[in-house]
């Protein structure tokens, strides 16, 4: 297990709000794998068709949340936006 998916739990098991986990989201370092997205629908995009293995504590932990219905689509959307404010200059 990593920080990403305790607080996924954390947030399923109500101990987070949304908003509480987009925050840290945002706040946490976040391995860079490759260039990182310009916009939502491209980091959206870009990850649903990575074919590489998940690496641990990256965003792939959030898309392999989504798979595995975790989290819904609207909350990935939210996940996914403020990891892709958090990387803006």
């Amino acid at each position: 297990m990593s920080e990403v998916t305790d607080l996924i739990d954390a947030y399923r098991a109500g101990e987070l709000t949304l908003d509480e986990l987009a925050r840290r989201f945002h706040d946490r370092a976040w391995p860079a794998a490759r260039p990182a997205a310009r916009t939502v629908d491209e980091l959206y995009e870009r990850e649903l068709e990575d074919p590489d293995p998940p690496a641990e504590g990256s965003f792939d932990e959030v898309v392999n949340a989504y798979h595995a219905g975790q989290i819904t689509g609207e909350e990935y959307k939210a996940l996914a936006r403020a990891v892709t404010e958090a990387s803006e200059p």
